[in-house]
């Protein structure tokens, strides 16, 4: 088990997501499904959001619940221990490039997690 802080969210990181385009990030337990070493940024860890509950509700008022929600590290061409200041993700969590090696090497595709505010 691993507890990270000092994550970077969605620039609106007040509450649950809910849609697409909201910039919050997901709350809740969601898996980790794939990793992707060929992202923009320092690996990502794709997160199963929308789950079922997230489809449903952004269904019931019109809206589309967003996705593509990673887990990830700080933009490529960055030094590798530079971070981007304040929450400025469309709805991921950002970690340092340090702790996102980390989890890479230790979270297998299927991993469930919990993301808390």
């Amino acid at each position: 088990i691993r507890t990270y802080s000092g994550l970077q969210y969605g620039d609106a990181p007040q509450g649950h997501k809910r849609f697409q385009g909201d910039e919050r990030t997901p709350e809740g337990r969601y898996t980790i499904t794939y990793g992707n070493e060929q992202s923009s940024y320092y690996l990502s860890l794709h997160i199963d959001y929308p789950n079922a509950q997230d489809r449903a509700y952004a269904r019931s008022r019109g809206r589309s619940p967003g996705g593509l929600i990673f887990l990830h590290g700080q933009p490529n061409g960055l030094p590798y221990d530079a971070r981007v200041p304040g929450d400025w993700t469309d709805g991921c969590i950002a970690l340092s490039n340090a702790e996102i090696a980390e989890l890479w090497s230790l979270v297998p595709d299927g991993t469930p997690i919990e993301i808390r505010p």
